[in-house]
């Protein structure tokens, strides 16, 4: 997902830095994970809709294998789902539920085990106050090409507004939906669209199957008028849908999207996952983008910006980091809420890369340093702090309220990792990360071990202090040069906040550029405490000294102070 995003965008230039003590990190973090009693194979869904009454009609079947012997009851997330009969598939016997908080739970006809597949369909009807959005028409004008919309919005946990699932990011199976509509209109979803078929009332159901297991925040659809863009990336389809006479609009912002798959693809070493590629624009959209898997949503307030030369750059971004998701939060997912840096940081990242690829190294170094910036200024301020590792992920609600830290500063820390690592190694492990992984759920755990396996580098200390700590290394840094024997002294303390949950010292592996009349002098310094002192000669009196001249660590706050000469 992409939270909204100003235009134009700002690059701020601020001076950032990381590292954190491994006991530090040592502390016992929550458990996220869900337990579970079931893994879910398939959800066959159908729907259709009242649209004046923003009301949907479901008829699904959830298809699941028990993980334990004597399995007689079923528990699925359902908010306010309003069931007529929950029955074995093929069987007309109705079963018992009992459907209150946001579950239904349903007393099975016998006892499962392990080696049996349970097929229950629930036929239900809604009026959604989340997970499905019903979007009226703009009032008539002589502009006005957008039709009235119902499309989908998953995560975090909003799938269970619209059918009954086990609504949480772990638990992956594949899915197809029946969407029946209003004949004229379009639909889009996930994967293969099997079939459209007329009916006899005036409706078409359109039949959409995606055969690669993946979580229930990313089931999706979207109904209404539309025109298609095709382009296509080896044998794999891309569509850009977008209102009739936005035809321009869809070339500007989705054009390049076919240049992106081969940069990702060897970077990671990953061809891409799936069989498509949609991207679809939408009105009254929360975020930026949302991507559905193989079937992206887009803002259109966000999309129209393609249209103006400010635009481009940013919107260039929020294409890429979308695509980017096809890798990273589609094909290796995050196990829990608390893990959802490893969706957005990569895709943050991602987007630097693509520039890297496409402009050179220094445009990918705006867009880390903008970044870094966004999140600093928001950790200044926000009195609701987390680390990468989310400990306030419980509350759903409010997951992205603290965005810059799991967009932004993960983005960041990725960059700081690469230079760490080194560049062939972080690609490397990117590649171990993705391939060992592949349609399963990761945590921070499963990329240390491939940063580590492709480094040969012990990492606990950077993931203990980037991921697990919170906030940023504050550096205050005095000079003293002593003209008698040719030596500079740096002393560099740390001054970032001294809290629960900030680290009281960052590991920095930082370099230091001392320039001179007589040439310039480079030194690479380890900073492992609160207050330290470096000495090292120098080839004459520094007119300047310059801290992390590469940007390696671009998360850091650096207040130097001015040079002090003695004899």
């Amino acid at each position: 997902m992409s939270i909204k995003r100003t235009f134009p965008a700002i690059t701020v230039v601020v001076c950032l830095s990381f590292v954190v003590f491994s006991a530090y990190a040592q502390k016992a973090r929550p458990n996220f994970d869900r337990p579970q009693t079931y893994d879910v194979q398939h959800y066959a869904i159908r729907v259709s809709f009242d649209q004046s009454k923003k009301a949907v009609k479901g008829d699904t079947t959830v298809t699941l294998r028990p993980l334990s012997s004597n399995f007689r009851q079923l528990e699925l997330d359902a908010v306010d789902l309003v069931f007529t009969s929950v029955q074995i598939e093929g069987k007309d016997e109705n079963l018992n539920f009992k459907a209150n908080r946001g579950k239904v739970i349903v007393s099975l006809d016998k006892v499962y085990g392990p080696q049996d597949t349970v097929s229950l369909r629930f036929r239900y009807s809604a009026n959604p106050k989340k997970g499905v959005y019903f979007v009226d028409a703009p009032a008539r004008s002589e502009s006005s090409t957008r039709s009235a919309q119902i499309w989908t919005q998953g995560e975090p946990e909003e799938a269970r507004h619209w059918f009954p699932a086990f609504d949480f990011p772990s638990d992956k199976a594949t899915t197809e939906q029946q969407i029946t509509v209003e004949k004229g209109l379009t639909v889009i979803g996930n994967g293969e669209l099997i079939s459209k078929k007329e009916n006899n009332d005036g409706t078409e159901t359109w039949h959409y199957k995606m055969p690669v297991p993946h979580p229930t925040y990313l089931v999706s659809f979207i109904v209404g008028n539309y025109v298609e863009i095709k382009d296509s990336y080896k044998e794999i389809p891309l569509g850009f849908y977008v209102y009739p006479g936005r035809e321009n609009t869809a070339r500007n912002a989705f054009g390049d999207t076919k240049r992106m798959f081969p940069v990702f693809e060897a970077l990671t070493g990953v061809a891409y996952p799936f069989n498509k590629y949609d991207q679809t624009i939408v009105a009254d959209f929360q975020f930026g983008g949302m991507e559905n898997i193989t079937a992206t949503t887009m803002a259109d307030s966000e999309i129209f910006f393609a249209d103006s030369d400010i635009g481009k750059g940013p919107v260039m971004d929020l294409v890429s980091h979308e695509l980017a998701h096809s890798w990273f939060g589609n094909n290796v997912t995050c196990k829990n809420w608390a893990e959802l840096w490893l969706n957005e940081g990569f895709a943050t990242f991602m987007e630097a890369a693509y520039r890297e690829k496409i402009n050179g190294r220094g445009d990918y170094l705006r867009k880390i340093r903008s970044d870094a910036a966004a999140f600093l200024v928001d950790d200044t301020y926000n009195r609701r702090r987390h680390a990468l590792y989310n400990v306030r992920a419980g509350d759903v609600n409010s997951l992205f309220d603290n965005a810059s830290t799991t967009y932004q500063k993960g983005g960041a820390v990725l960059h700081t990792l690469r230079e760490q690592v080194g560049d062939p190694n972080f690609w490397k492990a990117v590649n171990i990360y993705l391939n060992r992984h592949r349609f399963g759920s990761v945590e921070t755990t499963d990329l240390r071990k491939a940063m580590e396996e492709a480094s040969g580098q012990q990492l606990g200390w950077f993931f203990d202090q980037w991921v697990y700590g919170a906030g940023s290394p504050k550096i205050t840094v005095r000079p003293i040069y002593n003209a008698r024997t040719g030596t500079l002294s740096l002393a560099i303390s740390q001054t970032q906040l001294n809290d629960t949950i900030t680290p009281y010292v960052f590991r920095l592996p930082l370099d230091i550029v001392v320039k001179t009349a007589n040439g310039d002098q480079t030194e690479k310094l380890e900073i492992t405490q609160r207050i330290q002192t470096f000495k090292f000669k120098v080839p004459g009196k520094p007119a300047e000294i310059e801290i992390d001249p590469g940007e390696k660590i671009p998360l850091k706050q650096v207040t130097m102070r001015s040079i002090t000469s003695v004899r």
